[in-house]
């Protein structure tokens, strides 16, 4: 039995792409369970309005953070094999026949990882893409960390390896998956079983976005080795640098546009595909997103500079548990 679960809050005006990409899936889950936190608007309404075409049971926890609407839909789901994606996606019409198959194929397999890829709308959203999104040659299947708007396990998996951590408002997919490698749950890549979302429409949501998931960095204790590069790197390397440039030669100055080099080489080598999808591939589009992919990344790293040690700052006063244990 295959059950497909979503979490979903004030989602009325953006959920019906994601429910008219489930009624058009090439296998229909068993059960679709999804648990709201409580919305305001008509959210409810609207998913009630599927009841009829799709096997559906909602759920209404009001106050239940992402987290804690998703362990209570895998709590309410009766599925060996549980399929979960997210509000404000659209599933790949061959999505959970992709992403469950090898699964039912294969009894020692835990956990299917599938993919994402932009759905963009607009130039900022397709430099957006290009910057910040990895396309699936990028993916290393031994180490990827599949984000939960596609991802499938098994019930025993999560026995096994506790569910999402409910004091962790962002990242909780991270530990979700980390927990599923550390207990030694076999995964699989699946990468065409694709979810489009749309990215972020302007910097100043990209930045919140940013600072927020490196807020949950630092809550959780992820990734301190690559967060200090980044202080390293903008707060000691760069301005010893402008320093020695002035101090002993201009020339050393030339190590700028290097270094910009190499850290933007893969963002403009997705480039091309990425333009691919795009609504408008004018020259003025090309022109647009080349230029706006340094920016982006810019603030990018300025955000996660600010929130992760906000998310420290939270650590150290509830202490919160050990996600490793």
């Amino acid at each position: 039995m295959i059950s497909l679960i979503v979490t979903v809050l004030n989602e009325g005006d953006s959920i019906d792409p994601l429910m008219l990409s489930i009624l058009a899936q090439t296998c229909q889950p068993d059960e679709l369970v999804i648990v709201d936190g409580g919305s305001t608007d008509q959210t409810v309404s609207v998913i009630q309005s599927y009841a009829d075409r799709l096997p559906l049971r909602v759920v209404v926890e009001p106050g239940a953070n992402i987290s804690r609407g998703r362990n209570r839909a895998i709590a309410e789901s009766r599925g060996d094999i549980i399929a979960i994606t997210d509000a404000g996606v659209r599933l790949e019409s061959g999505w959970l026949q992709q992403l469950t198959q090898p699964l039912l194929d294969d009894p020692a397999l835990m956990v299917a990882a599938g993919f994402f890829a932009a759905d963009p709308r607009t130039r900022f959203e397709v430099a957006m893409g290009a910057a910040v999104l990895p396309v699936a040659a990028d993916i290393d299947p031994a180490t990827f960390l599949p984000s939960s708007r596609s991802v499938a396990v098994r019930r025993a998996a999560l026995e096994r390896a506790s569910v999402y951590p409910e004091w962790l408002d962002y990242c909780e997919d991270l530990i979700f998956d980390l927990r599923l490698r550390t207990s030694g749950a076999p995964f699989v890549f699946v990468p065409q079983a694709v979810a489009y979302f749309r990215p972020r429409g302007s910097l100043r949501s990209y930045f919140k976005q940013y600072y927020l998931y490196a807020r949950g960095d630092g809550k959780a204790d992820l990734w301190r080795r690559r967060h200090a590069v980044r202080y390293v790197t903008y707060l000691v390397a760069a301005p010893l640098l402008l320093l020695l440039g002035w101090r002993v030669h201009w020339l050393l100055w030339g190590l700028f546009p290097l270094g910009g080099a190499v850290y933007l080489r893969a963002p403009y080598a997705r480039l091309p595909q990425v333009m691919r999808h795009s609504p408008d591939r004018s020259a003025a589009a090309w022109l647009y997103v080349a230029l706006m992919i340094p920016i982006i990344r810019l603030v990018g790293d300025i955000a996660k500079m600010i929130g992760y040690p906000v998310g420290w700052g939270w650590r150290l006063r509830p202490r919160p548990p050990d996600w490793r244990e």
